[in-house]
């Protein structure tokens, strides 16, 4: 029995916790427009349409269901790497017609009656995942783990314990709508909104709902400290991010390890940061025998995922997923646990959906190497001290955005992202109700015909 029928018949089994705090499953409001969608007014979103399909189409506005839900107008959004794990089908339960997207930012539009300290037309970003703000996890700004948002009993069955729900990431984490489109609900809104102040615009403010908060997680979880060499697997905007995070935390040196014109892209932003072509080595040792003889023969102190399981380098590994018998490979993080010297640290922020195969296991505990699951990162956490940040310029999001596209392009986008087209690292999407571009917003992409 392969993985994905596995999960199939757990969910069958369990079927779903109807004890959730909000409304879930409700991704898209045409589903039930009487009940989720109004009835007078359409929107355009991004919707999955099947395994390797996305679409613009034509949907319900969604309305207020419950009383603390906000509807914003949608002024921006942008396509994250882990949404091409949702493209690829990667991660189960999507159905045909969910609203994509889990970082965006807007203006409050619309109101439940028991929401508070927001005003219609306050500009806001979104946390990427749902918090209640009142449960044990929630208590200590642990957003990510809220035990109220997200009751799927298929990941409690996987994972032995639910995450937090989260914005148009499948039904496999509550079902929510996301906000790839023009508007969207967001529930629980006063808990799960942060306020913009003028001297943030949206194409900075934006990053906060996710990349900036997941980078800084992934960092400062795995212990960076004053004088630690740091490896970095992934050269997208979540290792950029890491990368910079890195040396605030006093980190000494960084090395980058990814192939292509990524690289390129990193040394003319991130100068400071080593670049390691891992197509360019001759074996399957060749990552960890490269970071050994750039570090004395040790290897770095820490080593950060920022890439993902599904992207599988051997045939073993690429049979596998293929075949069912794991979702992830365990090629990358095996060379991080093989390269850091011992006692270094390990950090897995790339998305890992389930099982892997061939996992080191014997080097993990032989050469006493911390492996650390840093989890989705609680935004709530993070993002008062990160905005300040970006309000003293000590974080510039801009540094990783090369695209701005209209929402029409969407899914256009999608594909020339997946294919690694037109270099594109991070985007701005624009809608109607978008304000003009801040300074040093990347122009307008065309895409090809």
């Amino acid at each position: 029995m392969s993985l994905s029928q596995a999960a199939y018949k757990v969910e069958q089994a369990v079927g779903h916790n109807d004890n959730a705090i909000t409304a879930q499953d409700v991704t898209n409001p045409a589903n039930d427009r009487e009940k989720y969608g109004d009835p007078n007014v359409t929107m355009q979103a991004l919707v999955w349409q099947g395994k390797n399909v996305v679409e613009v189409v034509e949907v319900p506005k969604p309305k207020v269901i419950e009383d603390r839900d906000v509807i914003l107008k949608v002024t921006g959004s942008t396509v994250c790497g882990s949404d091409l794990h949702l493209l690829h089908g990667s991660v189960i339960q999507m159905s045909k017609g969910d609203i994509l997207g889990h970082e965006f930012c807007g203006v409050v539009d619309e109101m439940g009656s028991a929401v508070k300290g927001l005003s219609k037309g306050d500009r806001v970003v979104a946390s990427f995942q749902i918090a209640c703000g009142a449960c044990h996890f929630c208590d200590q700004k642990l957003s990510s783990q809220c035990l109220k948002t997200n009751s799927n009993k298929t990941e409690h069955a996987m994972y032995g314990g639910n995450t937090a729900g989260m914005f148009g990431y499948s039904h496999f984490t509550g079902g929510f709508a996301g906000g790839q489109a023009e508007y969207v609900r967001v529930p629980l809104g006063d808990v799960n909104l942060l306020k913009l102040p003028e001297d943030v615009p949206d194409e900075k403010g934006l990053f906060l709902s996710d990349v900036i908060s997941t980078s800084w997680n992934c960092v400062v979880d795995t212990g960076v400290k004053k004088g630690d060499i740091v490896a970095i697997w992934g050269a997208g905007p979540i290792g950029q991010m890491c990368a910079d995070f890195s040396f605030i935390n006093g980190a000494s040196r960084v090395i980058m390890i990814d192939e292509n014109w990524r690289l390129d892209f990193v040394k003319s932003k991130y100068p400071k940061v080593e670049l390691v072509d891992f197509s360019k080595l001759s074996n399957t040792k060749g990552v960890v025998n490269k970071l050994k003889e750039m570090t004395d023969g040790l290897g770095p102190d820490v080593a950060l995922e920022c890439a993902a399981g599904e992207y599988a380098k051997s045939y073993a590994h690429k049979m596998e997923i293929a075949m069912g018998l794991e979702t992830d490979t365990s090629e990358l993080v095996n060379e991080m646990i093989e390269s850091v010297r011992n006692y270094g640290r390990c950090g897995i922020t790339g998305v890992y959906v389930g099982y892997t195969n061939h996992f080191n296991i014997g080097s993990l505990m032989e050469r006493g190497i911390r492996l650390i699951g840093n989890g989705q990162a609680p935004v709530h956490l993070y993002w008062h001290d990160l905005l300040k940040k970006i309000q003293s310029g000590e974080i510039d999001p801009l540094k990783m955005v090369t695209h701005r596209v209209k929402m029409e392009d969407m899914a256009k986008v999608y594909y020339a992202f997946d294919k690694k087209e037109d270099g594109i690292q991070k985007i701005y999407v624009e809608t109607k109700f978008s304000a003009p571009p801040c300074e040093g917003s990347p122009g307008l992409w065309v895409p090809k015909s």
